[in-house]
């Protein structure tokens, strides 16, 4: 697909990737299995991993992107996990995804964050790193899909958190589909309160969503990465150079960087981790869990990137990759 923005010709990126692929689907001494349950969709996790480098919490809905959210935690790294954990009683009304993040306010106050998103967004906070928690409550009169999407501190000691909504979700109200749009809402004490949403940017052809934040090497530099949802195009990027205060035009990625839920950490050596559920157009491994190996600077330059993991093969359709991601000593 070809398109003119301005006097320049632009080339959407291949529909397929070129780097090689590395299979560690089927290596189960590697893999760990927290939860199961006969005939319940569990799914769409979201980790944090604590300050002691070995304490990792996990929530997850109680069925497919809604349902009442679990909650486990791990003391070893993940390699074993508790029971499900006691949590507040209207944890059990979540109707979305539920997300978690570790704040720190200008104080140097550390809460942990967790999210539930549709309308209205709601948030449970936790001043114990995740012994006890506070009932949902409503951050706003708004709302949204995955919210949120990702949260990161900012260099003024305030926080930013990102998520979308098509129309169906932002007001109590719903009201008529159109192309899905993204915002951002700030918190200036640590994640206690919100800002009223902030319109980002929404795209004529493609629907964007779901995004997945870095900070360059340098920290000068954000990167959202986004999931493309009508399937004609491969994954977008934006980035800002302000502290999230302005955003560029998102532009199309290598099609080895297409998917679901980004979810991005930096390896020990420098390199870039991202996980995300395949959605490429002709790749092998579409719908089966996968990580991208690159760097910074393959991103910024639109580079396809070192090499792709299949880190689980997906036998139901695409339904897959909703990832926790965290870096162990």
């Amino acid at each position: 697909m070809i398109w003119l923005t301005g006097l320049t010709l632009l080339a959407s990126p291949a529909p397929y990737y070129t780097i090689p692929l590395l299979d560690l689907a089927y290596e189960t001494e590697r893999q760990v299995v927290v939860d199961r349950e006969a005939g319940q969709y569990l799914g769409h996790v979201s980790t944090l991993l604590l300050p002691d480098q070995a304490t990792i919490l996990a929530v997850y809905p109680k069925g497919h992107g809604r349902g009442a959210i679990i909650y486990r935690r791990s003391t070893d790294g993940g390699l074993t996990w508790s029971e499900r954990l006691p949590v507040p009683e209207n944890w059990a009304t979540s109707l979305e995804t539920p997300t978690i993040f570790r704040l720190t306010d200008r104080e140097g106050t550390p809460r942990i964050v967790l999210f539930s998103g549709l309308y209205p967004i709601r948030t449970a906070i936790s001043e114990d790193d995740g012994q006890t928690w506070t009932p949902l409550a409503k951050i706003g009169d708004y709302g949204g899909i995955v919210a949120m999407g990702d949260c990161v501190a900012l260099a003024d000691g305030s926080h930013a958190a990102w998520f979308h909504d098509d129309g169906r979700f932002f007001t109590a109200e719903p009201g008529p589909v159109r192309r899905i749009r993204v915002y951002q809402v700030n918190s200036e004490d640590g994640g206690r309160t919100w800002s009223a949403p902030r319109f980002l940017f929404s795209h004529r052809e493609a629907d964007l969503n779901e995004p997945g934040i870095v900070r360059s090497p340098d920290g000068s530099t954000l990167a959202m990465l986004l999931r493309e949802n009508t399937r004609t195009h491969n994954g977008f990027v934006s980035f800002s150079s302000d502290e999230a205060k302005t955003w560029s035009e998102p532009v199309e990625l290598p099609a080895a960087l297409t998917g679901d839920r980004h979810t991005l950490r930096y390896a020990p050596d420098g390199r870039l981790v991202c996980v995300f559920r395949d959605m490429a157009r002709q790749s092998v491994t579409r719908g089966d869990f996968v990580a991208w190996v690159g760097t910074w600077d393959d991103l910024v330059e639109g580079r396809e990137g070192q090499y792709r993991v299949r880190l689980g093969d997906n036998t139901q359709g695409t339904d897959t990759g909703y990832p926790g991601l965290e870096v162990l000593p």
